[in-house]
């Protein structure tokens, strides 16, 4: 049987009336209705049995009973912090000090479009970790999942911010949000999302010592993000540029591997360990976080991404791994690539320069060798985990967490 109260969270939709000042009805339009239906729907049909297939609106897992329920308490962590109805408490939380002529309607366009982006699903890996973390340093995930909402809206934020970047079309397999929603609000409402995500540190009760180190991990880890995406953004707008080996691990240790260590980091401290363990275990989550990046660089030009198309790396112009592995091996090939690129960002996803490009990729085995290179970060990280942590729960299940997304 599907968890019933996780059920009634999905398939909740907003047309109840919302809390407003003049006391007028805020509602969702019919298509957003069936858009979320169309979720639940999709929920139903993969989850009737989440100890088999825990499954978050097309994207899955497969884990036990303990892993469903800790991802139930994150969904309704997440769920509270940007709510079915905006009511004076949660203004309150999310602002300060705003004239009383402020309505609910007017938050919407910041509210609306992350909501959207959130109950479309997503692994939710990285909040699990966090809960796991915190477990690993105390034995209890309770004071985690407060701030489970911090690393989800910040990853979010960051999604929303890097399709307007990338000029993609799709998310989660539906219209990206500055598609859906225009670039202006999307911009906006992922810009507000940033700051959201510290309003959950400020209302999180702890000591103002915790709060500070919180603060730290978040602006540090946030400010890596956007360095790497820096990075990136420049490489794709030059075709000419190819990053080295070494150059390409620097940029997703900064803009994927930040994430997976803020997520460690946070449940950490949340767990009560210190700034200096935090920090050597935030190492050790980086590096699980690029090889995961790097499986997802190989999965782009092999099978795709759930929610995205087959080669659409190529076409946003992103010198992913396996390019990078082609290239050390073939350099003669450099100007065909590049080519290939050119050729795709001109006419889309639909181009043969897409399927020359794969293939050319594919005859050195650069996927399948990117593949494994993945797996190996993986693993070896792992390994050092679980010897670091012999004797803790937890341990094993972050490692089988990891192992079940490989």
């Amino acid at each position: 049987m599907v968890n019933g109260k996780l059920c009634v969270f999905l398939i909740r939709v907003k047309f109840a009336r919302n809390y407003t000042q003049n006391k007028k009805p805020i509602r969702l339009e019919a298509a957003e209705i069936l858009h979320y239906f169309k979720n639940f729907l999709t929920f139903v049909k993969h989850a009737a049995s989440p100890i088999e297939n825990f499954v978050h609106i097309g994207y899955s897992i497969r884990m036990s009973e303990e892993f469903a329920q800790r991802l139930q308490r994150i969904e309704e962590a997440l769920y509270a912090a940007l709510p079915e109805y905006i009511d004076q408490d949660w203004v309150n939380l999310s602002f300060s000090d705003i004239p009383e002529a402020v309505l609910p309607r007017h938050i919407l366009p910041l509210l609306k479009p992350c909501k959207d982006l959130v109950l479309r699903g997503g692994k939710r890996w990285r909040p699990l970790v966090a809960v796991l973390s915190a477990e690993l340093a105390c034995g209890d995930a309770y004071r985690a999942y407060a701030l489970t909402p911090v690393i989800e809206f910040i990853h979010t934020a960051s999604l929303i911010h890097d399709d307007i970047e990338d000029s993609a079309e799709t998310r989660r397999g539906l219209p990206a949000i500055h598609i859906q929603y225009g670039t202006d609000t999307a911009i906006n409402a992922a810009s507000w999302l940033y700051f959201h995500a510290m309003s959950i540190i400020n209302a999180y009760p702890s000591s103002s010592e915790l709060k500070l180190s919180l603060y730290r991990t978040v602006n540090k880890n946030l400010t890596n993000l956007h360095l790497g995406q820096a990075m990136d953004i420049d490489w794709h707008r030059n075709s000419n540029f190819i990053p080295s080996r070494a150059e390409y691990m620097a940029m997703i240790a900064l803009k994927t591997g930040s994430l997976a260590r803020l997520a460690a980091e946070i449940g950490f401290l949340a767990g009560g360990a210190g700034e200096e363990a935090t920090e050597q275990y935030g190492k050790t989550m980086e590096s699980i976080g690029i090889g995961f990046q790097i499986l997802d660089d190989a999965k782009n030009i092999t099978g795709g991404n759930k929610g995205k198309n087959i080669g659409d790396d190529i076409v946003e112009g992103k010198k992913s791994f396996p390019v990078i592995f082609h290239l050390e091996e073939h350099p003669e090939d450099l100007q065909k690539i590049q080519s290939y690129f050119e050729t795709a960002k001109k006419e889309g996803i639909e181009s043969q320069a897409i399927r020359e490009c794969i293939e050319l990729l594919n005859s050195s085995k650069a996927a399948e060798r990117a593949k494994n290179y993945g797996i190996q970060m993986i693993e070896a990280s792992v390994l050092q985990l679980c010897g670091h942590f012999p004797a803790k729960p937890a341990a094993k299940l972050i490692a089988d967490l990891f192992h079940s997304m490989e």
